[in-house]
Parts: structure tokens; sequence; C-alpha cells
């Protein structure tokens, strides 16, 4: 199948003004296991000469603080890395210094160039016996890069072992069903996940990152908002936190649609990483999009879980799809947006809000959905 790339090279808006363009490869959207946890989160990521920069989307635009980079010289990659049940389309870096990172791609044909981009420019690194010195990677890191974050939550949720849950006072301010931020560190320490409270710290704070614990109350938040890239929880029994929404209505999601075999057999056109507006929270998340023709369906799939099905679809058969003006902010469109905008309206009146990472690629996909309605 010819799938249509969903990671493009650095002509776009979402380069960051600090760099020259001539240095940019390649940049788009991977899904990337993290790094102490075992967990996959969508980043957008822009392959530089030397190294790979990875970005958080928020609210629908980039952060303009990297969170992480992998410095490429003396890196071995292996494409394809099938050793991942239901993720056929990852590719391994190992760092000089034996640190793995692993990047999925939406489509094999660009999980390919990714590959043979990074592979030629540390080619080219290696050549050129640069004096560049790596950093050694933090042993109390490597200790806790095999832990499964599930498995943490699942027992720091449980009602008998798991961490306890109570009122606290702020400033004169009451907070249910919250605890503080000791008593996180206590916890991990007591239940054995961490060896030291310093560690604790790293994986907590791992925790609060990937957005499965939050702030409760003042403190907490404002060292969250000053913190930029590194979401450092705190030791204190001050500073409040509780699980995230989210996490509280775990097993009760559902998707948007009811799918059947027969929208999911047509053939695959396009593929690709988009950003979505959430219905009712209005919230953006990247999402796997796939466009199916006989029939002709698009349907979107949460990249960060290992179920591969669908989390939500439509039938494109009297759909309208139009692409919104970058000069301000649509009506029903919540957010501090990138750009590159475009709405469908299925027959039934449902409106849904996508966000592409460059302009072409908005027009790709608007000229690619048209021609099955």
């Amino acid at each position: 199948m010819n799938y249509k790339n969903c990671g493009k090279t650095g002509t776009g808006k979402s380069q960051s003004n600090s760099m020259e363009k001539s240095n940019v490869l390649r940049e788009g959207f991977l899904v990337k296991r993290g790094h102490l946890v075992q967990n996959w989160k969508a980043r957008w990521f822009i392959l530089m000469p030397d190294k790979l920069l990875y970005y958080k989307y928020e609210g629908g635009r980039r952060d303009s603080s990297q969170r992480g980079k992998i410095l490429l010289k003396g890196c071995q990659i292996t494409c394809p890395f099938l050793e991942y049940e239901n993720r056929p389309l990852v590719l391994k870096i190992v760092t000089k210094t034996g640190v793995e990172h692993f990047l999925e791609a939406c489509s094999r044909e660009e999980r390919d160039v990714w590959a043979a981009d990074i592979m030629a420019a540390v080619e080219r690194l290696n050549s050129e016996h640069s004096g560049t010195v790596d950093t050694v990677p933090d042993p109390e890191e490597m200790r806790l890069h095999h832990i499964d974050l599930s498995k943490v939550l699942d027992s720091m949720y449980d009602v008998h072992s798991g961490i306890n849950m109570s009122c606290h006072m702020e400033q004169g301010n009451t907070y249910k069903n919250c605890f503080s931020g000791s008593a996180v560190v206590d916890w991990l320490v007591f239940m054995q996940f961490s060896l030291s409270r310093v560690e604790a710290v790293t994986l907590a704070s791992a925790l609060l990152e990937e957005g499965f614990l939050r702030t409760v109350g003042l403190r907490s938040s404002e060292a969250l908002r000053t913190a930029g890239p590194s979401q450092q929880l705190i030791d204190d029994s001050t500073a409040l936190y509780s699980f995230s929404d989210s996490l509280k209505k775990r097993g009760s999601v559902k998707a948007e649609t009811s799918l059947s075999a027969v929208e999911l057999s047509g053939k695959v056109v396009k593929r690709g990483y988009l950003l979505k507006q959430g219905h009712r929270r209005k919230n953006w998340k990247v999402r796997l999009f796939v466009l199916r023709s006989e029939p002709a369906f698009l349907h979107y799939y949460d990249p960060t879980r290992y179920d591969i099905s669908p989390v939500g679809g439509f039938s494109l058969r009297g759909c309208l799809v139009s692409a919104l003006e970058d000069n301000g902010v649509p009506s029903g469109v919540k957010g501090n947006i990138q750009g590159n905008l475009f709405k469908i309206i299925t027959q039934s009146d449902t409106h849904y809000f996508i966000q592409a990472p460059t302009h072409q690629e908005k027009m790709d996909w608007i000229d690619a959905i048209r021609e099955q309605t």
C-alpha cells in the first residue's frame, strides 16, 4: 500500500524559532516509549545533524521547551524492531552509553524513512570523528528504566494497600480525595518501588509528567507551572496531589461510535498522526487517523495504547470537510492551537475539529477525504 508521509522535513510552522531551517533534517510525530517507565506517548520529533529532539504537545500547541534529546554520535539503529506485540512499526535506537529508545511511526514507509535519515546522520557524525563527549547516564535512571508504570498505578490506587486519600487544608481551602507529595514518596519507598526518597521523587515525577497524577491547590500547581519541561513532584507535606480524573474513571471509557467488522474491512488509502479535539472536554490529543475506502470510513486510534481497536470513527458518506483559517480561533475550537485546522461535519451533524502538523498535510488530508465522500 502506498501510504502518505505523516512526518515532514523542516519547513513548517512547528519548527523552533531558534533553529535554522537548514539544520532540520526531518520532523513529525512519533510515539515514544517512556524513558523511565514503559508507557507510550506521542511526541513531536525534530532530527538535527547531531541529535534528535522531542517535544510535547499541550492544548493543541507544541511546548517551546524540549522534553529530551538523543545524541546521535555512536548510536545503533534497529529497524524494524519486532519484539513488541501489536506494535510492528517500531524502530530502536541505542546510544553510545547504552540507553535504549523505542519510537513508533504511523506506517512502514514512515518508519523506514525516519530510520534511514537517522542512520545517515549517525554515519556522518562517526566519519567526522568529532570530539563530542556523551553524558554518562544516571545510575538511578538506569535502574528505573524498566519499571512498568501501570503496575505502580494499580498498586497506588488499590483500595486496601494503596495510598491513603483524605481531606487537606491549604490557605483556608479544603481539598477532598488528595494526598501530599511526601505521602507519595513515603508510599513508594514503603512498597519498595524505590530504594530511596530521591529515587521515589524521580518515579513520582514521572507519574506527574505523564498525567497520571495531577496537582491540587496552590503550592504544587505553582511549582508545576514554573518547572518548565522538568515536572518535579515536591517531597513535602504541604504540596498536594491526586489521581488524574481519567484514572478515576478507568474502565468506563467507551468508543464514541459502535464499530463493526464491515467498516474496518475497507482498503487503507491514507494514515497519519493528527491532533483531534475531544467532543466533551475539548482537549487536544494526538490520534492515529486511518482513512479507508470501499466502504469509506475515517477511524482514529489512541497510539499510546496496546489495544489495536479504534477509539472512534465514522462513515464519510454525506460528510462535509473544509479548511479553517489560521487567523484567529474559529467558533467551536478551544485551546491555544497552532493552526492548520480543518473540520469534518458528518451526516448526523457531528462536528470534528482536526489539526494537522503542517499546511501541506492539512490540504493532503482534505483532498483524500473529499475523494471518499
